[in-house]
């Protein structure tokens, strides 16, 4: 299995079928992370927990992945994921299958 994380389906038909769309996008998420203040390991972490309050499962595992290469810990995917619980709720559980299936690959 490759080291690169892999993105969801829905992900992959967006950069494939909607190239000009696809290449600003990912113009202003670097532009955004070259911005930020965050090492790459807590931004990752970070976007996990995002992510999981908002439900976007599709995305954890490239995320989680993400994490793994930048040196978290599989507590610190765990604890990323519920750092939402106060806020969001018992919905962040529902990351947690995916970011742990995909951190243990």
């Amino acid at each position: 299995m490759s080291n690169q994380p892999t993105v969801s389906s829905a992900f992959q038909t967006f950069l494939d079928q909607a190239p000009k769309h696809s290449q600003a996008w990912m113009s202003a998420v670097q532009g955004l992370d070259k911005a930020s203040a965050l090492d790459k390991k807590a931004e990752e972490l970070a976007y996990l927990a995002v992510l999981a309050a908002m439900r976007m499962e599709s995305g954890v595992p490239f995320h989680a992945q993400s994490a793994k290469q930048a040196g978290a810990t599989r507590e610190e995917i765990i604890s990323a994921i519920l750092i939402g619980l106060p806020a969001a709720g018992q919905v962040v559980i529902q990351s947690l299958p995916a970011a742990l299936s995909a951190y243990d690959s």
